[in-house]
């Protein structure tokens, strides 16, 4: 197969998938989006974290609220807890990694605050063990996820939301992960600012 021809299945197979998550995610993102919304009205923020990729997701995320999305607004309070090294290096050497972000969380999450628990296979022991760290404190918890929701999917109560892509391909998760966070951005300014 040529590389132009490879790179055209690419983009084919990241656009169908986008097509074939709409449906399934549309109502999920919105609730997502004014979920967010009514904890920062309460005065609380987001946390948010994921391993490799999904760490730039997280960091992207939070940088996206931090300073701006789209349009001028005041900063919204976000905290991706995989970007201090010091601390996380600390944790896993006197813990274990799988502690990494739930011990922040237990740090530094208040009740009503929230989490984006951000794992393509739902099955990364760190971010599961800060959803139970999440709940433990009183917070919400956003999942996004793919595959079939892993055993993160298992671990959410029925306040929380899912917003699970189905599929087995991590490029293509990660691809409709970083759509669905543009999203999200664009819904929490649409519901603060107004249209």
């Amino acid at each position: 197969m040529e590389l132009s021809d490879h790179v055209r299945q690419i983009f084919s197979e990241s656009i169908q998938l986008k097509i074939d998550a709409l449906p399934q995610l549309t109502d999920q993102i919105s609730a997502a989006a004014e979920l967010i919304v009514s904890r920062l009205l309460e005065g609380n923020k987001t946390f948010s974290c994921g391993n490799g990729g999904s760490a730039g997701d997280a960091q992207h995320f939070s940088s996206e609220m931090l300073n701006r999305f789209e349009r001028e607004r005041p900063g919204l309070p976000a905290i991706a807890l995989t970007t201090d090294s010091t601390t996380i290096t600390a944790i896993a050497n006197d813990y274990s990694y799988e502690r990494v972000f739930a011990r922040q969380i237990e740090a530094l999450g208040q009740p009503g605050d929230l989490l984006l628990a951000i794992s393509t296979s739902g099955n990364s022991v760190n971010v599961n063990a800060a959803v139970e760290a999440a709940h433990e404190r009183g917070m919400g918890v956003i999942a996004l996820c793919g595959r079939d929701g892993g055993e993160l999917k298992k671990l959410l109560l029925a306040d929380d939301v899912e917003l699970c892509v189905a599929s087995d391909v991590t490029a293509r998760i990660q691809e409709v992960h970083l759509l669905i966070i543009h999203c999200l951005c664009d819904l929490i300014d649409r519901q603060l600012l107004g249209n």
